[in-house]
């Protein structure tokens, strides 16, 4: 029997350029000293992950060189200016082939999701057809865990800066969510305001 953990496998967004934070992109914002982007994957292997993709886009060679990944499998989005829609379709063809049944999706700007939150959605996970999403306060948000049956139909609708948006929203009565809200704090660092979230 495979581990669950071996099954799901952790995909981080990490390739946003940071446009409203004066073009610094988000992988390398700092926080307690080290960039974004390496607490992001600690949260996913903390919380089972054994696979990690993380799909990179603005300063991609800048973020390889300052940020320890090892391990990880890096994939390229060459779209990452047309918005989070382009990384997610990126990072789900990325695990074509893996045999991995269920993508956990997670996003680099959200330092306050750590690995509780992470893992809890992750023990959610059933089979293929699962769709987990954290909740705070009743309220949907990530990470979102993506059985394999899904990844065509969040592909096909993940578009612009919507991500899996519309996706989740037509299937609304068939997603598990998992209350977060006394683990993580959901907010994104999008703002020169939000920068107050780092340490």
């Amino acid at each position: 029997m495979t581990r669950k953990e071996d099954r799901v496998a952790g995909l981080l967004l990490a390739a946003g350029g940071g446009r409203r934070l004066g073009g610094r992109p988000k992988a390398l914002l700092e926080h307690r000293g080290r960039p974004l982007v390496e607490h992001a994957v600690a949260a996913l292997r903390t919380a089972g992950c054994g696979r990690v993709h993380v799909v990179l886009g603005a300063s991609a060679e800048a973020v390889r060189e300052r940020a320890d990944l090892t391990g990880c499998v890096l994939v390229d989005n060459p779209d990452w200016e047309g918005g989070m829609g382009s990384s997610l379709r990126a990072g789900l063809d990325s695990l074509a082939g893996t045999g991995v049944s269920a993508a956990l999706v997670s996003l680099v700007d959200q330092p306050g999701v750590g690995p509780e939150a992470v893992a809890r959605v992750l023990g959610a996970y059933e089979n293929e057809a699962s769709l987990v999403s954290a909740a705070y306060d009743g309220v949907r948000g990530h990470p979102v865990l993506f059985g394999a049956g899904h990844w065509a139909g969040v592909a096909a609708a993940a578009t612009g800066d919507r991500g899996a948006r519309a996706y989740l929203k037509a299937h609304e009565n068939s997603i598990a969510l998992v209350e977060c809200g006394d683990v993580a704090q959901p907010h994104d660092i999008d703002t020169r305001a939000d920068l107050a979230h780092l340490e």
